[in-house]
């Protein structure tokens, strides 16, 4: 906190003026570089259940990289919900639609379009999100 007075007690508000423009920028800064936009991760899970989680894992870790805040619920939900219980799959596919509802942008990795990411794809598109692909390798591709 800058004080409005000198150490010998005397106002001096040039220098006040100054450390507080200083410190505003800096905590501006801060504020900014904490900012991460969110956005949904739309890859395979079915099929190769393991190979296509750690591709999820690794495709979170590359947002997170580039400062963005990455939202993977088929990494998340398979932990506690079945996907081959017709129920429950519906039920993850409406927290999907929820959690998607939160996010920037839509990313999806891969060239194989599963089901699943076909109807997340349509429901972005219908919702006007910005969709970014990108492929296995984690390169950005125009579509």
């Amino acid at each position: 906190m800058v004080d409005f007075y000198n150490s010998e007690g005397y106002a001096s508000p040039t220098e006040y003026e100054a450390f507080t423009h200083i410190e505003k920028e800096e905590k501006a800064a801060a504020k900014a570089a904490a900012f991460r936009p969110v956005v949904y991760i739309c890859s395979p899970y079915s099929g190769d259940t393991e190979r296509n989680t750690a591709n999820a894992r690794r495709y979170s870790r590359f947002a997170v990289d580039r400062h963005y805040l990455p939202i993977t619920p088929h990494i998340y939900f398979t932990q506690f919900m079945d996907d081959n219980i017709p129920e429950e799959r519906d039920t993850a596919i409406f927290m999907n639609w929820v959690l998607m509802s939160k996010c920037v942008e839509l990313w999806v990795f891969g060239e194989y379009i599963s089901s699943g990411m076909k109807v997340e794809i349509e429901r972005a598109k219908r919702k006007h999100m910005k969709i970014r692909y990108f492929t296995e390798e984690l390169e950005e591709v125009c579509k």
